[in-house]
């Protein structure tokens, strides 16, 4: 069984969240195999620490762990025959650290009480209960979690990004083609250590808001400005993609509001197929309107009054 963690971590069962954080990292940075190459003790410690910050640095998992129902390589312990602590004799309120504590006698050693039946340091077959390690109580180390942003061109084409965990270590993830808001990508091998083996890494995905498209499914929407000689008269414009810039073709008499799609240009589902991008179209002035724009303006007015519908 590893070692207490609040003692792994040099803290009281009373420190604080914040408290058990600053340890952890000062040690996590003092044994990590990175500053200490080659040193297998470091390795060990760091794997230790990692170790023990997982179970009281998740707070649901401090708790059990306070209360007796996992032990410090986070396994569930002994329940007693009623299902709850305390309702029979294989239970916290039965046995005491070292024995069993009867209500008219001296404590007894288990040892001694059942010959050897829960053997403390021995491998599998050594007594009915397996013996500390054996391979049906070896835990997997428990699986660490983040969140990475990513950009939504990430999230369409894929990529690689750089993820940092809270013990310090820096991973290189794959993103693929496709990515979803809320996708989960499962690193194994990559968690906190244990006896069965180290846990998984698990990634959840986010995307960013984009400054110039708004998702509708696998469709994209985006704002186009164009100027009014383009609206009049017609003309190719340049338009932003998330694969690049291309030239887009505006209809003669174009107005603020008309939708032109560009196929396969939009965002990705899950198996990388493309939506469109829709790219609405909205006529706009110079920011500062000249002379001879004003006097057409003014004697296009007065000439051929024009009052646009209302929808």
């Amino acid at each position: 069984m590893a070692r207490d963690p609040y003692l792994e971590l040099g803290v009281s069962r009373t420190a604080t969240a914040d408290e058990i954080r600053k340890a952890f990292r000062k040690l996590a940075k003092q044994h990590h195999p990175d500053t200490n190459p080659g040193d297998k003790k470091a390795e060990e410690k760091f794997k230790q620490v990692s170790a023990a910050f997982d179970i009281v640095g998740d707070a649901e998992k401090r708790k059990k762990f306070d209360l007796g129902q996992i032990d410090a390589d986070g396994r569930e312990t002994m329940r007693g025959f009623g299902g709850q602590p305390g309702n029979g004799p294989f239970n916290a309120g039965g046995f005491g650290r070292g024995g069993f504590q009867r209500d008219d006698g001296p404590e007894i050693d288990l040892s001694d009480l059942f010959g050897g039946m829960f053997n403390q340091g021995g491998g599998a077959g050594r007594g009915p209960f397996g013996g500390g390690g054996g391979p049906g109580f070896a835990a997997k180390g428990a699986d660490i979690k983040a969140r990475l942003d990513i950009d939504l061109e990430e999230a369409i084409k894929g990529g690689k990004k750089r993820v940092a965990f809270s013990d310090g270590r820096t991973i290189d993830v794959t993103i693929p083609a496709g990515a979803q808001e809320g996708q989960t990508l499962r690193l194994k091998g990559q968690g906190s250590p244990g006896r069965g083996g180290q846990g998984d890494a698990l990634i959840e995905l986010a995307i960013k808001p984009h400054p110039i498209y708004r998702r509708e499914g696998e469709a994209l929407v985006m704002d186009l400005p164009i100027s009014v000689p383009d609206a009049v008269l017609g003309g190719k414009v340049e338009a932003p993609t998330p694969d690049g810039n291309v030239m887009l073709g505006v209809p003669k008499g174009s107005n603020s509001g008309q939708t032109l799609r560009l196929k396969g240009r939009g965002f990705a589902d899950a198996k990388g197929k493309r939506g469109d991008l829709l790219a609405r179209l909205v006529v706009t002035l110079p920011e500062t309107v000249d002379e001879d724009l004003e006097k057409f303006a003014q004697a296009w007015r007065d000439q051929k009054p024009y009052s646009p519908k209302r929808k």
